[in-house]
């Protein structure tokens, strides 16, 4: 009888174990299809927050990635379709800011394995401005698309934005964007530079000089291939009064140095002394810049 009611117990501690087991696995049942509503319910969320990004998500990606320089103000849409007032500053804690007329309007889509992103603004884009976005694990590249001579064309007085010494020389002509096979990219926050950007500063002149116009003046701005992750800076004069020229680099780190120097054409040496005291140090008959 002791063995009928030992083995009796085990057997109901075996039912009872069986029992839970089938509990148990009555409870993952039931709870999997709870996962998968809560794993689909979050995919929709992500997918509609992707879907329905405000424009400033975007706006505060160019603020980042220019070190505050280029804002997108007044956001309206979402970043696939949207628009803004495009401000050039000074960088965080500047208080010069100066906006392009009009509203920069954009349209984003998906090109292949990344992004493309078509801007459009009456008042300076040539047509439309195409660039490729293709992000990675810790890596961007950005690429300019547009085939056209040139990207933008400017107005001069958007550089008093940048402060010192633009503020002061309050200057008025306009400035030519162009790119050739033009392709940035970032890996752990670093900018590497490939193909050529290209700024034309067309007729300038200036409110503390007398002669108008000053010149036009290239600034070209290349990859090195000697040196990955450097380049080069090239100032030159491509005529007027006001001769500039100069030379410097710009590496992956965000690092720059440029020697310049300024001096007048002959014969107009009296008509710009005081804007020559202005640019630079002053050594004899020219002015000399230095940055870094």
């Amino acid at each position: 009888m002791a063995w009928f009611k030992k083995s009796t117990g085990a057997a109901a501690t075996n039912d009872s174990v069986l029992g839970d087991s089938h509990a148990g696995g009555r409870a993952v049942r039931h709870l999997t299809p709870i996962r998968w509503s809560v794993a689909g319910a979050l995919v929709g969320i992500t997918g509609a927050l992707i879907a329905f990004a405000p424009a400033s998500w975007l706006a505060r990606a160019l603020a980042s990635a220019s070190g505050e320089h280029f804002l997108i103000v007044d956001t309206r849409g979402s970043v696939w379709n949207g628009s803004g007032v495009l401000v050039l500053t000074g960088g965080a804690g500047s208080r010069d800011a100066s906006a392009l007329p009009g509203r920069l309007h954009w349209t984003m889509s998906l090109k292949g394995m990344g992004l493309q992103l078509a801007a459009r603004q009456d008042c300076c884009i040539n047509g439309e401005l195409l660039l490729g976005i293709k992000p990675g694990l810790g890596r961007l590249a950005v690429s300019v698309d547009t085939k056209a001579d040139w990207l933008a064309r400017l107005p001069a007085d958007l550089l008093s934005g940048l402060g010192t010494p633009w503020n002061t020389l309050q200057l008025s002509g306009s400035l030519r964007l162009s790119a050739r096979e033009l392709r940035l990219e970032s890996a752990q926050g670093r900018w590497r530079q490939f193909g050529e950007l290209q700024l034309e500063l067309l007729n300038l002149s200036s409110r503390v000089s007398t002669v108008a116009p000053l010149g036009s003046y290239r600034l070209n701005l290349a990859a090195d291939p000697a040196s990955p992750g450097v380049s080069t800076l090239h100032l030159s004069t491509l005529e007027g009064a006001l001769q500039l020229s100069g030379m410097g680099t710009l590496n992956a780190g965000g690092r720059s140095r440029f020697t310049g120097e300024a001096s007048a054409a002959p014969g107009r040496e009296e008509a710009l002394n005081n804007l020559l005291n202005i640019i630079g140090r002053r050594q004899g008959a020219r002015s000399v810049l230095t940055i870094g």
